[in-house]
This record gives structure tokens, C-alpha cells and sequence, in this order.
């Protein structure tokens, strides 16, 4: 994945999946936990530039051009 849309589309696929059944809950958890971890990594990141006043430029947080 290259951008927060993508992760959004992963993480609609991973509920689509866990309800269809079609993913073991284990897997779908340990995914949905690293997903998880990436955005409270960018939200340390906005809140970081925001206490400095800073725009910051985020690859990950831009949007697809697709």
C-alpha cells in the first residue's frame, strides 16, 4: 500500500473478508493491529508538526491520483 486510500480499501477488504468468513480472525486482528500502529504513527507525526506550527508533507497521507 502507498497511501491512506489504499490502506482504507485493504481494511474494507479485510471486514469483507472476516464477515464472509473467508480469513481466520487471528490473521484479520494481527492485521488490523499493524494498520493500527501505522496510523497512530502518522497521528504522532500531525500532532508533532502541529505543536511546531509546521504544514507538514506526509507522502503516506496524500491522495491516490488513480
Amino acid at each position: 500500500m502507498k497511501n491512506i486510500t489504499e490502506l482504507r480499501a485493504q481494511l474494507s477488504t479485510l471486514f469483507a473478508d472476516l464477515k464472509s468468513g473467508s480469513i481466520d480472525v487471528k490473521i484479520a486482528s494481527e492485521m488490523n493491529n499493524t494498520a493500527g500502529k501505522i496510523i497512530n504513527s502518522l497521528k504522532v507525526e500531525l500532532d508533532y508538526a502541529a505543536q511546531r506550527k509546521e504544514e507538514p508533507s506526509i507522502e503516506f497521507l496524500k491522495q491516490s491520483n488513480q
